[in-house]
C-alpha cells in the first residue's frame, strides 16, 4: 500500500504497480460484496508481500551505496509518504461521521481513529475481538486502518533487523540475512498457524504473526534480484518464469475465489496468496517480461495501482457511510459508494499524495519535519479523545442512559466466570442456593441459554433447591462439530465442554434440566435433529424432566443502538428503520420443528416457546413499555428476562413430577 516510493527508487516494474492494483481490487471487490470475491481480503497479504520486498531491496541499496543506512532518512521518507492521505482520510471520515452517526456511534469511532493515528488500531481491534459481547467491530469505519498499523510496525522494526544482520552488503552478509530471513519466516509462520486456532485475533490482527509474510518479500528479493542469489531470473527459461508468473496469479485469484469468513485465516491458507504473490514478483525480476507481466502492466491496472493506497484509505469509510445516509446496500448503492471513494482516491493522490512525496523539505529539515509531525499527531489525536467526550455527553442524557445501559444489562454469570468461551473446555459451573438442597436443577448451554438466568435463577430461589448454571457461549447443544467463524477455525473446546458437562450431569442426576442454544450455528436439518437427540438422550437418561426453550428470535439490529439512533440520529436524514421487525424467520421454525421430532422420542422431555412473551404478536419491539428487551441483536436484557420468570414458573410447573417441591 505505501511502498511506491521505494519501488520508484529501485527502477519502476510495471508489474508490481498492477499487483498493487490487483490487491486493492480484490479488497474492494471483498468489502463491497462482489460475487466472486469472498476471499478479497487476500490483497492485504499480497500488499504485505510487496512491502517485504520492495522495503528489504530499498535498504540493501542504501547500505550498498553508502555504507550505512540513516534511520531518520528512512523514517521520515515512510511518513511523508503514509501520513499525510492518511491524515486526511481521518479527518474527512471524521467530520462525515459526525454529521451522519448518532453518538453512541461515533464514540468507537474516534478511539479508532486515535489508535490509527500512532499506528496501533491492529492492536485496538485486536483487543475488542477478544470481548465475546463487545459490539461488532465491522461498522467501524476505521477497521481497514488495522494492515497500516502490521506495516508501519513492520517499517519500524525492519531497517534494524536488516542493517543488524547485514553490517555490510558483502557475500557473508547476504548469506547472513538470507538465513535471518528464513528463520524468521518459519518461526512467524509456525506461530501464526498455531495461533490461528488458539488466539485467531492475534494471528490475523498482530504484526508478528504476519512477519514471515514480509520475509517472505525479502526472500524473493535476496533469491532472484540480488548478483549473488541462487535462483537468479536471468538464468531460467523465458517459459519457466513465464509458468512461474501464471501459477502466482492463479494463486491469487484462486484465494480471492475460493477463501471465506468459513475458512481458518490466516494459518495455512494464507499460504496461498502469500506464495502466489511471491511467484508473480519473482517471475518479473529480470530484464525481459513475458506474458504475466505485460497483463499487469497494462494501463487501467496501472492507473489502479498508482492510487491504490488512496483507495484502500477511502473505500471502507464510505461503504459504511454511504449506507447510513440512504440505508440500502443493493448491488446499485454499492457501487455508488465505490465509485466515490475510488473519486476521493484519484483526489488524494493528485492533490496530497503526489505533491507531497515530491517534496524535499522534508528531507532537508528533519529536525524541524520531526516536531512538526510529532504536534500534529498530538493535536488530532487529542481531537479524537474531544470528539469522544462530545459524543459521550450527548448521548449521556437520562433516557440515552438509560438505553445504552441495556448493553451490559448481562446475567451476573459472566462476571463470576461460569462462561469461559473459547479460552478453554474448562467445565465451570456456578451454584446458587443451598449445596446441600434435596433438589437440584441446572440451566445448561450457549449464551442463548445464559440469558434465562435471571429467570430462571427466580423460579428456584426457594427453599429444598440449589441451581447449577453450566454455558459457554456459542456452543449449542448439539452434538456436531462445526466452523465458528468468530474464532477463524473448528470450535474444538465446545464439543470437548459439551461431552465433559454430559458427564458431569450424569453423575449428578438433577431434577430438572433446562436447556437452548442458538439456531443460528451452520448445522444442516439433520444435523440439527440427530445432533440434538443424542444430547437429549443422555440428559434424558438422568432421570429427571429435562425441558429446551425454543431459541429467542433475534433482530435485524442492535436494540439499544437502534433505540438510541431512533433519538439522537439527524432529523435531516432520511429514515425508514424502525425499531420494532415482524419475526418471520423459516430456518428458526425448521430448526424448532426439528427439535420438536427429537424431543418426542423421550417422555420426560419437554419442549417450551416462550417467544409470544418476547415479541408478542409475531412483533419484535427493541422496547417495551420502558424496559429494552434485547441488550443487543439476539440476547435480552437480565431486567427483561426477570420479567418472565412468572410466566416461565407457570410452564414448569405442569411437567413437574409430584414428588418434587414446586417452583412457587
Amino acid at each position: 500500500m505505501g511502498v511506491q516510493e521505494a519501488e520508484y527508487r529501485l527502477g519502476y516494474r510495471g508489474d508490481i504497480e498492477g499487483l498493487r492494483a490487483l490487491a486493492i481490487l480484490l479488497v474492494v471487490g471483498a468489502h463491497a460484496s462482489v460475487p466472486g470475491c469472498s476471499g478479497g481480503f487476500v490483497g492485504v497479504d499480497v500488499f504485505f508481500v510487496l512491502s517485504g520486498f520492495l522495503i528489504t531491496g530499498l535498504l540493501l541499496q542504501k547500505i550498498t551505496e553508502a555504507g550505512q543506512l540513516s534511520f531518520a532518512d528512512f523514517y521520515i521518507r515512510r511518513l511523508r509518504r503514509l501520513l499525510p492521505a492518511l491524515m486526511v482520510m481521518l479527518i474527512g471520515s471524521s467530520l462525515l461521521a459526525a454529521l451522519v452517526l448518532e453518538p453512541t456511534a461515533q464514540m468507537p469511532q474516534a478511539l479508532a481513529g486515535a489508535s490509527a493515528l500512532v499506528w496501533l488500531s491492529n492492536v485496538h481491534f485486536a483487543a475488542q475481538k477478544l470481548d465475546y459481547f463487545a459490539p461488532g467491530t465491522e461498522t467501524n469505519i476505521f477497521l481497514h486502518t488495522w494492515s497500516l498499523g502490521v506495516e508501519e510496525q513492520f517499517y519500524l522494526i525492519w531497517p534494524a533487523l536488516v542493517y543488524a544482520i547485514l553490517r555490510k552488503a558483502d557475500a557473508k552478509g547476504l548469506d547472513r540475512l538470507r538465513a535471518a530471513m528464513m528463520l524468521v519466516a518459519l518461526v512467524s509462520l509456525a506461530v501464526c498457524i498455531w495461533a490461528t486456532h488458539r488466539y485467531p485475533q492475534m494471528a490475523f490482527y498482530m504484526m508478528p504473526l504476519r512477519a514471515w509474510q514480509f520475509s517472505l518479500g525479502a526472500l524473493v528479493w535476496l533469491e532472484f534480484r540480488e548478483g549473488r542469489g541462487r535462483l537468479l531470473m536471468g538464468s531460467i527459461g523465458a517459459a519457466a518464469r513465464d509458468l512461474l508468473g501464471w501459477v502466482g496469479l492463479a494463486m491469487v485469484l484462486g484465494a480471492g475465489y475460493l477463501l471465506d469468513a468459513n475458512k481458518p485465516y490466516p494459518g495455512l491458507w494464507s499460504l496461498l496468496p502469500t506464495i502466489g504473490a511471491g511467484f508473480v514478483i519473482a517471475s518479473g525480476s529480470c530484464e525481459e517480461k513475458g506474458m504475466v507481466q505485460r497483463l499487469l502492466s497494462v494501463a487501467p491496472l496501472q492507473a489502479v495501482g498508482r492510487v491504490s493506497y488512496s483507495w484502500y484509505l477511502w473505500h471502507w469509510p464510505m461503504l459504511l457511510l454511504g449506507f447510513v445516509l440512504t440505508e440500502s446496500n443493493a448491488p446499485i448503492y454499492r457501487l455508488a459508494y465505490v465509485a466515490i471513494s475510488l473519486l476521493l482516491a484519484i483526489a488524494s493522490y493528485r492533490f496530497v499524495e503526489s505533491p507531497i512525496r515530491r517534496q524535499r523539505w522534508w528531507m532537508l529539515h528533519r529536525r524541524a519535519t520531526t516536531y512538526i509531525v510529532t504536534a500534529i499527531v498530538a493535536f488530532s489525536i487529542v481531537g479524537m479523545l474531544r470528539w469522544y467526550a462530545y459524543a459521550g455527553s450527548v448521548a449521556h442524557g437520562p433516557v440515552e442512559q438509560r438505553i445504552a445501559a441495556a448493553h451490559g444489562d448481562a446475567p451476573i454469570i459472566y462476571a463470576m466466570g461460569c462462561d469461559d468461551w473459547y479460552r478453554s473446555s474448562q467445565v465451570k459451573p456456578c451454584v446458587f442456593g443451598d449445596a446441600q438442597a434435596v433438589h437440584t436443577a441446572v440451566l445448561v448451554g450457549d449464551s442463548i441459554a445464559g440469558q434465562w438466568f435471571p429467570a430462571v435463577s427466580k423460579v428456584f430461589d426457594q427453599p429444598g433447591w440449589r441451581l447449577l448454571v453450566l454455558t459457554k457461549s456459542s456452543c449449542p447443544m448439539v452434538d456436531e462439530d462445526f466452523f465458528y467463524a468468530r474464532i477463524g477455525r473448528t470450535y474444538t473446546e465446545c464439543s470437548s465442554w459439551r461431552k465433559a458437562v454430559l458427564d458431569v450431569l450424569a453423575k449428578i442426576k438433577p431434577d430438572i434440566v433446562l436447556t437452548t442454544s442458538s439456531d443460528l450455528p451452520p448445522f444442516s436439518q439433520e444435523q440439527w435433529e440427530s445432533g440434538t437427540e443424542r444430547v437429549l438422550r443422555s440428559l434424558s437418561a438422568s432421570g429427571g424432566q429435562v425441558y429446551f426453550l425454543r431459541a429467542t428470535p433475534h433482530l435485524p439490529f442492535d436494540g439499544p443502538d437502534c433505540l438510541t439512533e431512533d433519538r439522537l440520529r439527524p432529523r435531516w436524514l432520511p429514515t425508514t428503520r424502525s425499531c420494532n421487525v415482524l419475526v418471520k424467520d423459516r430456518h428458526a421454525d425448521e430448526v424448532y420443528a426439528g427439535l420438536q421430532r427429537a424431543a418426542s422420542h423421550f417422555e420426560n422431555v419437554h419442549a417450551l416457546d416462550l417467544n409470544s412473551l418476547i415479541c408478542p404478536g409475531g412483533t419484535c419491539r427493541a422496547e417495551q413499555g420502558r424496559m429494552v428487551v434485547f441488550r443487543d441483536s439476539q440476547h435480552m436484557t437480565a431486567t427483561f428476562a426477570a420479567s418472565l420468570a412468572g410466566a416461565l414458573g407457570d410452564r414448569l410447573r405442569q411437567g413437574l413430577p409430584s414428588h418434587t417441591r414446586r417452583p412457587q
